[in-house]
């Protein structure tokens, strides 16, 4: 009986890695062994592996039993050394599971899905950019790249790395060659806890890890579309031997939106429901229809549907240039609500 306690307690000591191969390799072995001693009680290997799963499981169907000295002192044993053992196996998958959740909350485990959505830092903005993510796309993962030792926040789209976005390793645990896009997020937290204010502290770490995301996608030959948010919109020129396509200039939009609320009043609230998707009407991109020649064709249809074609990529010059061809590169851009967004693409894709 010490025996058998002795090696209960070495099979609980064994490392998860080793203890599971050494189980399957045990019900292998056992089941082997009851068809050996009694081949016409179990009439097939895969009837004896039937009858020690049961067994194990202490369900005991009876519907096999061993008839033999033999048979029934191998079922003793069995039962001594095998019960425990499954209650080890059940232990050692809650212990793995546990395991891999705190390493997934704690940020320590690697990402390795495909067209996600990368963020990096963490803030009100971030929690608000998450929200819009996952009302947008209902598919889409993201994940959030932040030195807290916990996830930020907690959904099952939402995957957590824990590290320093401007280090080569933390944004391939990202699994960044194969993210759709990486918002980076000014770290006001560098511009708070300095006495000296200086918006280029802040935008300096932006434009490190621009190069540190910008020397990766070289390497692997990716396509990301990167956003980078500036303190000083006089910074972005710093940005030039880097792969950014789009910034977000932060204290000149909000003081341009400031100012120009006081001059036309309601401006500030015409941006909040273009750019949230908490409002019925937005903006919206929409692909370009090959029986459209020019401005005037799309604009035209799209007016007649409920939608409002406002830009070619960045030009709002449209109603301007409505005779003009529409190039094949094209970025068109509507204002309309969510349910005729849906039916300009039902159409669009028949």
């Amino acid at each position: 009986m010490e025996m058998v306690r002795k090696m209960i307690f070495y099979i609980v000591k064994l490392k998860g890695r080793i203890f599971f191969p050494f189980f399957i390799l045990y019900i292998i072995m056992a089941a082997f062994i009851a068809y050996w001693l009694e081949p016409e009680t179990f009439e097939s290997y895969l009837t004896s592996l039937y009858w020690v799963f049961t067994t194990l499981a202490t369900i005991g169907f009876g519907d096999y039993a061993p008839v033999t000295d033999a048979g029934k002192i191998f079922t003793i044993i069995l039962y001594l050394t095998g019960i425990g053992m499954v209650s080890v196996f059940i232990g050692k998958i809650i212990q793995t599971v546990s395991t891999i959740e705190k390493h997934r909350v704690g940020g320590r485990m690697k990402f390795t899905g495909k067209d996600h959505i990368i963020l990096v830092g963490w803030s009100e903005k971030s929690k608000f950019a998450i929200e819009e993510i996952l009302s947008s796309d209902l598919k889409v993962e993201v994940v959030i790249i932040s030195h807290f030792k916990q996830a930020p926040y907690i959904e099952e789209r939402v995957h957590y790395v824990r590290g320093d976005a401007t280090d080569r390793e933390t944004l391939l645990q990202a699994n960044l060659p194969h993210a759709k896009g990486v918002i980076i997020f000014a770290d006001k937290a560098i511009y708070d806890n300095y006495a000296i204010k200086d918006p280029l502290l802040v935008d300096g770490k932006t434009l490190i890890i621009a190069t540190a995301i910008t020397s990766i996608e070289e390497e692997t030959h990716s396509e990301i579309h990167v956003t980078a948010e500036v303190m000083n919109e006089k910074h972005i020129s710093l940005f030039k031997h880097v792969k950014v396509d789009e910034f977000i200039p932060t204290y000149e939009m909000i003081s341009h939106a400031a100012v120009s609320s006081l001059f036309h009043h309601g401006v500030i609230r015409m941006y909040s429901e273009l750019m949230s998707r908490q409002f019925e009407e937005g903006m919206y991109e929409i692909a370009r229809q090959p029986h459209w020649k020019t401005y005037r064709d799309a604009f035209v249809e799209l007016l007649d549907k409920g939608a409002t074609l406002v830009a070619d990529h960045s030009d709002l010059q449209i109603n301007k240039k409505l005779d003009n061809p529409i190039p094949e590169n094209a970025q068109l851009f509507v204002i309309c609500d969510k349910e005729t967004l849906r039916q300009l693409n039902g159409e669009m894709t028949k």
